[in-house]
């Protein structure tokens, strides 16, 4: 098949790398607003450049990638549903939640699928976590922890449009809260602190967060998050149940240092970058989506499941903001 691919900075060079070994695709056709991004692209990968995101949808491609900044996301995801081609985008759908409902509306009964890119979906330690879930293994849930570290703040420029550390960072982890648990959210409370990095508190955003969710069955979960963890970067999963409890990322690589008398565990070089952490997770979610495009599966995260990750960072913010548990039922009305 053809893939097509919007937007060539850090990620989507990336994806085109990954598609381009992928047996199911036969030619990439890529485009960005850097013209030159797209001509390296094209020369490094075997790929055709064209000039437009217009250009790519009429050149035949039988799904789309989109991987370009944030704000483009509404504009390109409905461009391809009316062109009738399958998309996968990078999460966020939209910057802001009431652009996501208006993508949601009109791709709902569109009959194209679309796919949003939360790799955790496709990791084998969260699918491992996941499957213990459904199977029944663990009992009960009591309790979900799910922490995100990065290694080092993200630049000035990106915090300022990036919506906050909520809408940016742990709606990583608030989605794979939903999917593990198959649970909804009800109530959250979140808290945050700046411990470094001035130009964050001048956006108006923490550096470091916290955030306690109430699941619809009694189930609580607590999501970590700093911008600071110069150790590596640190994703990982637990959950507690009446029967067992396990982890994902619990694993050599694990940026953290132990200072029990004698531990050598973890012993091996810790990941520092997101893309190296997660790049068995990402090979599996673009293969994913060429069975999608295919026709072969559904999407296995819709646009709805974004956009419910988005409601529970909405929730978190306000409730940084104003010091407060706030109620999923609050956000929705508001």
């Amino acid at each position: 098949m053809r893939i097509g691919i919007m937007g060539l900075g850090r990620i989507g060079a990336f994806h085109a790398e990954t598609l381009s070994t992928l047996d199911a695709v036969d030619s990439l056709v890529v485009t960005d607003p850097v013209a030159a991004a797209a001509t390296t692209a094209a020369e490094r990968f075997g790929a055709r450049a064209v000039a437009s995101p217009e250009a790519l949808l009429a050149a035949g491609v039988d799904g789309v990638v989109i991987a370009a900044a944030t704000d483009a996301h509404p504009e390109l995801i409905l461009a391809a549903v009316r062109a009738g081609v399958p998309v996968f985008c990078e999460k966020p759908v939209a910057r802001a939640i009431e652009e996501s409902l208006d993508v949601l509306r009109t791709v709902k009964d569109s009959g194209v699928e679309v796919h949003i890119g939360y790799n955790r979906r496709f990791d084998p330690g969260y699918m491992a976590a996941r499957r213990a879930v459904v199977s029944g293994e663990l009992g009960p849930l009591t309790t979900v922890r799910s922490t995100t570290l990065d290694p080092e703040p993200p630049p000035a420029a990106y915090v300022a449009v990036s919506g906050g550390i909520f809408r940016d960072c742990a709606v990583h982890d608030f989605d794979t809260v939903r999917w593990i648990t198959g649970r909804e959210v009800t109530e959250v409370y979140a808290t945050g602190a700046n411990r470094g990095a001035d130009y964050i508190a001048a956006a108006g955003d923490v550096d470091t967060a916290s955030s306690l969710l109430t699941l619809d069955d009694g189930t609580l979960a607590v999501v970590s998050n700093t911008r600071h963890n110069p150790r590596g970067y640190d994703a990982r999963l637990e959950l507690h149940g009446m029967t067992d409890s396990i982890a994902a990322g619990l694993e050599d690589k694990l940026p953290l240092r132990s200072v029990e008398p004698g531990a050598t565990f973890p012993g091996g070089t810790p990941h520092h970058f997101f893309m190296d952490r997660f790049a068995t997770a990402y090979r599996a979610e673009l293969t994913a989506f060429t069975e999608v495009a295919a026709g072969l599966r559904p999407s296995p995260c819709t646009v709805a499941d974004a956009v419910e990750a988005g409601w529970i960072a909405e929730a978190c913010t306000l409730s940084l903001h104003e010091h407060r548990p706030v109620s999923m039922e609050e956000v929705r009305k508001a």
